[in-house]
Order: C-alpha cells, then structure tokens, then sequence
C-alpha cells in the first residue's frame, strides 16, 4: 500500500464532503495498492475510510477467491467465492451513515444494489480524488514518462524508415508492436494510427489497405506503454513530392501552434489558455473551423487520463502534470496535419519529452 498516494486521495475526497470511498478501477487500485488483478465481470473494489480525528486511513481490498493472493497489500483482504453476495461484504465494512464516493468504473450492476442495500447515507462521484492524486506524477513516475518517450522517438524514426511507394498503413501499423517490444516497451497504449493521403484528414483514423503514393501526406499518432507507463506523439511527414504551398501553409501553422501553446507552459497557466494559445494562431490563418478537436489531454498509467487541455478547463496546471500539445488542421478529402509532443509541468515552465524532429520534412 502507497500510503503518501493513499493520503492524497483521503485529503481530495475531503475536500469533496467525503470520508469514504469505494474504488473499482483496476488501475487506481494498482496504482494505490501495487496490486494487479483484471476482474472480468466479479465484483473488485478497494474501500478507504479515513479517521476524521486520528487521521489514519483503513483500507479494505474486496476480492473473489480466484483471483491472485493479495496479502500482500497491506491492506486487510476480503474474500469470496462466485456463489457468495458481494455486496453484503460491502454493507458490513461501509460507515451506513456517512455520503460514500464512488468511482467512474464500478458497474451499475453493483451500484444500484449497493444503493438498495444503504450501505452509505449518500453516493456520490469520488473518481475526481484518486484522478487528481494520479494527476501529479513522483520523481519515479516522470523517468519512466521520459523512458517511454523516449522509446517512442526512436520508434518513429522507425516508421519513417518504413515508407516507400506501395506500402499500406496496415503492413506498417501491423509491425510497430515488433519494433517497440525491441525497443524494451511492452505494449502500445494505444492503437497505432498510420494514414496515408486524405485519410489523414480523420483524426482517429484506423489503418487499412491503403497504399502510399508519391505526393501523399504521412500521419503518424502513436504511443507504447514500457513499465506500465503511456507515450503518445505525432507526427506528419510528406512522401514522395514537395507540397504545395498551401499544403506547407498548413503544416507550418501547425507547427507554430504547437510550438506557442508549449512555450507558455507554466504553473498558474490555466489548461484553457494553452488550447486558446494555439487555436488562435490556426483561426487566424484561416483554418479554425478545421481544427475539430481539443488541444491534448493528459497522460500517464493510462493513455487518456482525466483532465483535458481544452477551452473549458479553467484549472491552472501544476508542477508533475503531464499532457499532450498536439493542434491539428484537417482538410476533408484532402489532407490532415497534426504534430504533437507530451510535456511535463515544471516548477517554472515545462519540459517537452519528445525529441524527434518537426520540421516539414519531404521523404524522397
């Protein structure tokens, strides 16, 4: 049990009206307890309960019989078997009387029996207490954001290597995985995406048969996960010809969109002000209506974690946050451009972790 994450969380939940909380996130539960289990459909939760006056916090790890030994923990271990209720289990170790936090996670098929049981005064969403702790990453936690970053620099310089005329984005999504796990990264965290021509025109494009052609842009958005931690970057290339001028227009407001917005990165900087930063440079070169999507979102454990950089989020960054830049303008039937980096908040201003190149680029 990570007892300094455990008491961010408890002093969150606080701040929300709550002394307790119910957890059924796989991942917040690892990230809390070290503990890794993937429940399936059974019931799994980890409850927090926080001595108002002795400030001690008890945790309690509800888990069916197969799933591995969590002795381990720390915390005091609850189990059952698929013929046992676990929502009993629940009623006897909740404060009855008390409002209890729930996560974003736990199904509605434990909700609402949990709520019929009264096993709380109250149920209300606790999930914004253990995303703000996850929110600021530890000295550890941003080496291994750097770790992963950089492998997914030197995989991109992999992919380009890829390219030539009549290759698909399938053949070349299709063998990444192969090139990160050389790397030393695990996983992805995402699904690769790899388009070719007007398909970058769709941000989340999934790749497919299409072939390469000289003349065509080159869009790359990927990321991997290495020691349980999330990359992400893109970036846009040209094959084959020299764009056009306004296709070399396009890429270079990107360019300074992205650039501007991470230059003024800083804590007290507010996650709107960075988006407005770049949309305004992108509206007044005449694209805004073609930049359709926020500005980043943030990183970690997970490729997308709560807490986006967008016009509506007016809550100043804080040092150990980490969150994507990446502006894009995409021109339907045509092209698209997006180039995007990860950056850490520092204690004044940011630390860019991506590496690889982003000026235009032409791959002959």
């Amino acid at each position: 049990m990570n007892m300094e994450r455990v008491s961010r969380v408890m002093d969150n939940l606080e701040k929300l009206g709550m002394g307790q909380v119910l957890v059924a996130d796989p991942m917040s539960i690892w990230y809390l307890t070290g503990y890794w289990n993937v429940p399936y459909e059974r019931f799994y939760a980890l409850y927090l309960a926080r001595d108002a006056e002795a400030r001690t916090t008890q945790a309690t790890l509800f888990c069916n019989r197969l799933f591995p030994d969590a002795s381990q923990t720390g915390a005091r271990v609850v189990t059952f078997d698929d013929t046992e209720d676990p929502v009993a289990l629940v009623a006897e170790a909740t404060r009855r009387g008390e409002p209890l936090g729930v996560d974003k996670v736990l199904a509605a098929r434990w909700l609402l029996p949990l709520m019929d049981a009264r096993v709380a005064s109250e149920f209300h969403l606790g999930s914004p207490a253990v995303d703000d702790a996850r929110s600021i990453k530890d000295a550890r936690e941003l080496d291994l954001m750097r770790a992963a970053s950089a492998t997914n620099d030197q995989a991109m310089a992999w992919l380009r290597s890829q390219l030539h005329e009549g290759v698909t984005e399938h053949e070349i999504a299709s063998g990444l995985l192969a090139e990160y796990r050389r790397l030393g990264a695990q996983d992805h965290s995402f699904t690769p995406i790899v388009s070719f021509g007007a398909n970058a025109a769709d941000p989340h494009h999934e790749p497919d048969g299409t072939r390469l052609r000289a003349g065509d842009v080159v869009l790359f958005d990927v990321g991997c996960k290495r020691d349980s931690y999330c990359s992400d970057m893109t970036r846009t290339f040209f094959f084959g010809a020299k764009p056009s001028e306004r296709d070399r227009e396009v890429y270079e407001t990107v360019r300074r969109a992205n650039e501007a917005a991470e230059a003024i990165v800083a804590p007290g900087v507010t996650f709107a002000e960075i988006d407005l930063t770049a949309r305004r440079i992108i509206e007044d070169a005449g694209y805004g209506s073609y930049f359709t999507h926020r500005l980043g979102h943030q990183i970690g454990l997970e490729d997308h974690e709560p807490g986006d950089v967008s016009s509506t989020h007016d809550e100043p960054v804080r040092p150990g946050q980490c969150f994507s830049i990446e502006p894009g303008i995409y021109l339907p039937g045509e092209m698209g451009v997006r180039i995007e980096d990860l950056v850490i908040v520092t204690e004044n201003g940011c630390e860019v972790m991506n590496a690889y190149p982003k000026q235009l680029t032409v791959i002959e």
